[in-house]
């Protein structure tokens, strides 16, 4: 193999122009002979058409060269036409010293050329690679097309209509026949009139699609051909091809959104699947885009690296993929896979081919796709931190029951279940502390919604209640003013409450209801709910201002347990508020015989935390608390 010219093998080689808006001092082969976006993309290089010539040819963009204003894309695109200019001039040096030009010679003495003999015609027919009829069209006096005689055909013609027929549906050939006997369907297909312009033109038609259908004892068969007619002496060719192969193909790169090219660097010429303008949005009958037009029409931000893809491919001769964004395509992207076509092994690259495909609809997914997971993450991180603020306001107001009220004849436990998917963010409280007079304040609360509203109004009712029990009013009066305080805070904060003294001295427990669920009382293994004052519960606070809330009193015996619970322990989504209660006294009776609590403030604390895992499940939806009191002697 001669020597091939020396090409560059690394972009910072001083003879391959740079994309990257700098320039290097370039020997002559790469220097084009002036600026071509200076020049109106009209320029030659070494008396060979450049890649920027034919102002308009491009179909991609009407004013595919950007403003002069635009630097870097000026000297980017000025590196691309560099680049296939030099490497067209190598071509053209290659086949100047290795191919040699036809010259004009005596023609060798041979054989005599063949007659137009007896059984020539079929002969030919024969050697044609796909199906072929010749046929004898006949025209009245004013050329409208009367019949046409089907005089012969050949092998591929029988072969190919024999597979697609059941056997005997076709009578045997018998010699010249009118076309339109045998095969009625055709007078109705494009034939006709291919046949008519061809006698008149004198030139050959088509390719044309033409669909037909042959009636079979299994039903009617579609045959789907791609028909050319061609004049041939006195005598007319018809030939067809399988036109459902080429239009599955175009249908198949319109479906995927892919096309293929091959583009010769030596002269220009583009080879294109059937389906490369469709998939790239040109018009059926634009010119076929040349790879200095494609990156005449591309974004600014792809010019470097389709720089680097056609130094791969044209410099480096391997194979290798870029993206492509479009301006004047509606911004589309494509990702453009192109590989070296060599003229001989280990020698220069001669064209360029490549797979464009039109990834547009999976970027935008990809980036909704980014965006939302980047949208989540600042949720999960909002979250997150709302629930450290919720849990360190929880931490803060809730109290951790000892045995500090023991002494005082009241043993008291807790258990709080925050919701799981409100990241632990709930509005339950509770209290329960002695106060200067000796009596016992209890309370447990359900502040409206989730999150730190919620958390922010459960704490302004707890600590509103703490402050408003040193004025050693009833609780009736004390649950008014929480409801003024609620009011106040909006139409959107209310909560519901129990609000209950205990009298030490007495046994008795003072309580009252605004729109909570009532206390339960277990005695002697019995569980039952507690009634409320004449009258029934109050209204839940925050609903309306002023108004009353009547107080009951309660007895309570020696071992007495009072369980206060909030909704989120027991109710059901679409559940009866009725069967909610009778499963909590269930519950609560079916712990007491499994195991009756201990003394003390463990066993009190053991059997409410019981009850709790009894009555909790995946069903619930929202935080859930319970408060037990049990009286014991002092």
């Amino acid at each position: 193999m001669p020597t091939t010219a020396r090409t560059p093998a690394d972009p910072a080689d001083p003879a391959v122009p740079r994309c990257d808006g700098r320039r290097r001092s370039d020997p002559a082969d790469w220097r084009a002979p002036r600026d071509h976006l200076e020049a109106g993309v009209t320029g030659t290089a070494a008396g060979h058409p450049s890649r920027r010539s034919a102002p308009g040819r491009s179909a991609m963009a009407p004013h595919s060269t950007p403003s002069t204003d635009d630097a870097r894309s000026r000297l980017d695109l000025q590196a691309i036409g560099e680049m296939l200019d030099s490497q067209n001039r190598r071509i053209a040096s290659y086949a100047r010293r290795h191919w040699h030009t036809p010259r004009h010679t005596p023609a060798p003495t041979g054989p005599a050329p063949l007659d137009d003999g007896p059984g020539l015609g079929q002969t030919v027919l024969e050697a044609l690679p796909m199906g072929a009829l010749l046929l004898a069209p006949v025209f009245a006096g004013d050329g409208t097309l009367r019949d046409v005689t089907y005089l012969t055909r050949n092998a591929r013609a029988r072969e190919g209509l024999a597979a697609r027929l059941p056997p005997d549906v076709m009578p045997p050939w018998t010699g010249p026949v009118s076309l339109f006997e045998r095969h009625p369907n055709l007078a109705v297909t494009a034939i006709p009139r291919m046949l008519t312009d061809a006698a008149r033109d004198g030139t050959p038609q088509g390719p044309e699609t033409v669909q037909w259908m042959v009636s079979t004892p299994s039903g009617p068969v579609r045959i789907n051909d791609e028909v050319r007619i061609a004049p041939c002496g006195e005598h007319y060719l018809l030939t067809w091809e399988p036109g459902n192969r080429i239009r599955m193909a175009t249908a198949a790169q319109r479906l995927v959104r892919v096309c293929w090219a091959e583009w010769n660097l030596g002269d220009d010429g583009v080879q294109p699947s059937h389906g490369f303008r469709e998939v790239l949005g040109l018009a059926h009958d634009a010119p076929v885009p040349g790879l200095y037009d494609l990156a005449a029409t591309a974004t600014q931000e792809s010019l470097p690296a389709y720089y680097r893809l056609l130094y791969d491919v044209v410099l480096r001769k391997r194979a290798t993929e870029c993206e492509l964004r479009f301006r004047d395509r509606g911004e589309r992207v494509f990702r453009m896979v192109a590989e070296p076509v060599r003229i001989a092994p280990s020698s220069l690259v001669w064209a360029l081919r490549a797979v464009l495909v039109d990834v547009t609809t999976d970027r935008m997914r990809r980036e909704a796709a980014d965006r939302a997971e980047r949208a989540a993450r600042r949720e999960r991180e909002r979250t997150e931190t709302v629930a450290e603020i919720a849990d360190a306001l929880r931490e803060a107001v809730l109290p951790h029951f000892h045995d500090g009220l023991d002494r005082y004849g009241l043993e008291t436990a807790a258990v709080y279940r925050p919701d799981a998917r409100e990241a632990g963010v709930g509005g339950d409280w509770y209290k329960a502390r002695k106060l200067p007079d000796g009596r016992l304040l209890v309370a447990l609360g359900d502040a409206r919604g989730h999150g730190l509203d919620a958390a922010t109004l459960m704490a302004k009712l707890r600590y509103a209640l703490a402050g408003l029990a040193y004025t050693h009013e009833p609780v009736e009066q004390l649950t008014h003013w929480l409801n003024e305080v609620a009011c106040a805070d909006g139409d959107e904060s209310t909560a519901t409450a129990i609000i209950a003294r205990y009298h030490p001295d007495r046994g008795v427990l003072r309580w009252t209801s605004a729109g909570h669920p009532l206390p339960v009382l277990v005695r002697d293994g019995t569980a039952r709910t507690m009634p409320p004052a004449d009258g029934g519960s109050g209204l839940t606070l925050g609903v309306m201002s002023d108004v009353p809330y009547p107080a009951t009193a309660s007895q309570l015996e020696d071992g007495d347990i009072v369980l206060m619970y909030s909704d989120g322990l027991t109710e059901r989504r679409g559940g009866d508020p009725d069967d909610d209660v009778r499963r909590f006294l269930r519950a609560a009776e079916a712990c007491v015989q499994e195991a009756a609590p201990r003394p003390g403030h463990g066993g009190l604390q053991d059997y409410t935390e019981r009850l709790v895992t009894r009555l909790d499940g995946p069903h619930r939806t929202d935080d859930a608390t319970l408060l037990a009191l049990r009286r014991v002697a002092t």
